[in-house]
């Protein structure tokens, strides 16, 4: 299962590296956002992942804080 090694990665990441990886997913989505508008995205099912990995990764960081 793919998104199984990537919450393991995220896991293994310090709070920085995570806020990074955060940032960078917000912008891609940005990015693929403005793609679909303007009717230049072919695969509209990768803003549904990097939702998702925003998820991920804003659950990670919560964890990380609590524990």
């Amino acid at each position: 299962m793919k998104s199984g090694k990537y919450v393991e990665d995220l896991r293994n990441k310090s709070e920085a590296e995570l806020r990074e990886e955060l940032v960078a997913a917000k912008k891609e989505l940005f990015n693929l956002r403005f793609q679909n508008a303007t009717s230049q995205l072919d695969n509209t099912s990768r803003i549904r992942d990097v939702r998702r990995n925003i998820a991920r990764i804003q659950t990670i960081m919560v964890e990380k804080a609590n524990a």
